[in-house]
């Protein structure tokens, strides 16, 4: 049966493991998977905008020696003409080995893969999840903090329409001696399903707050997002909201030393760029971290190893 990944909780703990072990091992002996996927086509069909996460899908897979094909924006493909989402999953998996896809519409990788012939690896889908990102924030907080458990993070920003803040609420809330603080305006906040599932059920303390300041020297990690223009139905909603949360080296006096400071980009005012210096800030090296853990993911699903043998 064809696997694909839709969401974190796809991957067992285990499995999460074992992808940044392969993560891990890409980057000390990338020679040695040069030619993972030789013959191998991954299809990225990007129905919405992207710059890191589908150039990151494609250097990952052009890094494994395999093949792109692209289709870029709705307005390029068949989807103009009212194509589904079920329907383009079973032609494009006539041309290519595996599928990533982003939508607009919550659920549609979700279709695409039960249509798909092929893995499909969902790319983002609306509000819900974006998995590849949280693969992205494991390996930094890993590769930074030594650990993915006993951890105390803040997350900050657009916490309620923030994909990568429920995805990654989602994985961490899976390893032990976790804290969360969440920090946003009244309005964006976590919503209930996730702190239902993720923190309640599996009783994982968690406090609220609208105040960064209050709590920034608490945290051992600082997940900051930016208010996302295009989740609001309201521009005067979005336009009161956007700067609520600024992060400038002022701030970060306050916080620990070995904070780790993340953030999924795309930024738009809410961190400095005067904090691109501090060596506590972590946002461009998650963007590497992203294509080590697509080209695991990639070989994973394919079920290939280094020197393209299979699993």
């Amino acid at each position: 049966m064809v696997r694909s990944i839709i969401d974190v909780p796809d991957l067992t703990p285990a499995e999460l493991d074992a992808l940044m072990d392969t993560a891990e091992d890409i980057i000390a002996r990338p020679d040695d998977y040069a030619d993972a996927c030789r013959r191998k086509k991954l299809a990225t069909l990007f129905f919405e905008p992207s710059t890191r996460t589908r150039l990151s899908f494609e250097a990952a897979m052009y890094e494994l020696g395999g093949n792109v094909l692209s289709v870029t924006g709705a307005g390029t493909s068949s989807a103009a003409k009212g194509e589904s989402v079920a329907d383009t999953a079973k032609t494009v998996s006539c041309y290519a080995d595996i599928i990533a896809m982003r939508h607009p519409k919550e659920g549609a990788a979700l279709v695409a893969a039960r249509s798909a012939s092929v893995p499909v690896i969902n790319a983002g889908d609306g509000g819900h999840c974006h998995p590849t990102q949280t693969l992205a924030d494991l390996l930094t907080i890993r590769r930074e903090k030594g650990r993915l458990g006993n951890l105390t993070v803040g997350l900050c920003g657009d916490l309620k329409f923030g994909r990568t803040v429920h995805s990654l609420i989602n994985a961490m809330s899976r390893y032990e001696g976790l804290k969360f603080v969440l920090i946003s305006p009244e309005e964006l906040k976590v919503p209930s399903y996730v702190k239902n599932e993720a923190l309640k059920k599996k009783a994982i303390p968690y406090t609220q707050t609208t105040d960064l300041m209050d709590v920034i020297g608490e945290l051992d990690i600082l997940y900051m997002t930016r208010v996302q223009r295009e989740r609001f139905f309201n521009e005067e909603d979005y336009l009161r909201l956007r700067d609520s949360y600024i992060l400038t080296p002022e701030k970060l006096k306050k916080a620990r030393e070995d904070l780790c400071v993340m953030h999924p980009l795309p930024r738009v005012n809410e961190i400095s760029v005067a904090v691109d210096e501090d060596p506590r800030a972590c946002y461009f090296k998650q963007v590497l971290n992203g294509k080590y853990m697509r080209m695991a993911l990639i070989l994973m699903l394919l079920g290939l190893k280094a020197g393209g043998d299979r699993v």
